[in-house]
């Protein structure tokens, strides 16, 4: 595996490019790191993709953003393209999972000629700036003020057993921990949730590229709406749409299993892995 480092804007973004073929850029969501959109999963590679991941700013290994105001979306999707421009990628396939998608999105309405086929998993960004933002206000402090410990405190009991609440408790405190600098990620809870991607969900007409939409029936995760993921998938002209089946444990979180998914549809798109060119 390759490491990298993008200058970007007085901050650094670290990453991994690995494999050979039609490239890939994985986008992860917000409180996330580049591991949490395939979960080390290394199908894409295997089956013939170049998978490009990187870690927004201020989280994972990446540094902090100027100042605590400088994590909005058109600065985040101006960061993929640096990263593609770095990567010397002229047309990748983008995925992204929740805040990753809407960042992936950005750029295929801004940068359609850079898009070659775009994934949303699990998108629960509508377009608009966040109808409560004490909540996310609520996350950041508790992160900034305890760490793990404090988000997950913040966060509180979304209303499922006591398994499944220490199950959810214990998947927090592992994905925060792999950040080196907190209090960028709590920054970035405040700034990012408060701004908007894109114009609306009638701007998401504007996508041309093929798109894939994979949502979920975790309840679990409250976050991420299955309907949110069938609006998404309604609002884009010929998109496809996948969701588990009701009985099945999420597909957004069983790594190898998504990767074939994505592969599966990359191939039909268009992209042809490198493997069976």
């Amino acid at each position: 595996m390759s490491a990298f480092e993008v200058a970007a804007g007085g901050m650094t973004l670290r990453g991994d490019d690995d494999g050979e073929g039609p490239a890939i850029l994985l986008l992860h969501g917000l409180s996330a790191t580049r591991r949490y959109v395939v979960h080390g999963s290394t199908a894409l590679e295997r089956d013939g993709y170049r998978v490009i991941a990187y870690d927004s700013r201020g989280h994972g290994e990446s540094s902090p953003a100027p100042t605590p105001d400088d994590y909005r979306y058109d600065q985040l999707a101006d960061d993929a393209m640096r990263v593609l421009d770095h990567r010397g990628v002229d047309k990748a396939a983008l995925v992204g999972m929740s805040m990753g998608a809407a960042v992936a999105t950005a750029v295929a309405l801004g940068h359609p000629d850079r898009v070659q086929a775009l994934v949303a998993v699990t998108p629960a960004h509508l377009g608009t700036p966040t109808a409560d933002p004490a909540r996310w206000d609520r996350l950041a402090q508790g992160l900034q003020d305890g760490g793990p410990d404090g988000f997950v405190q913040a966060y509180g009991d979304p209303g499922v057993d006591a398994k499944s609440l220490d199950l959810i408790r214990t998947v927090m405190r592992q994905r925060l921990s792999r950040h080196a600098h907190p209090v960028a990620v709590a920054d970035a809870l405040r700034c990012t949730p408060r701004g908007a991607a894109f114009e609306g969900m009638g701007a998401l007409a504007g996508i041309t590229c093929p798109t894939l939409v994979i949502g979920s029936h975790d309840r679990l995760d409250p976050e991420h709406p299955l309907r949110t993921a069938e609006r998404w998938a309604e609002a884009i002209p010929g998109a496809q749409f996948m969701v588990e089946d009701d009985a099945e444990s999420p597909l957004a979180w069983r790594g190898g299993r998504l990767s074939r998914v994505i592969a599966g549809f990359l191939a039909g798109a268009g992209m042809t892995p490198r493997a069976t060119r």
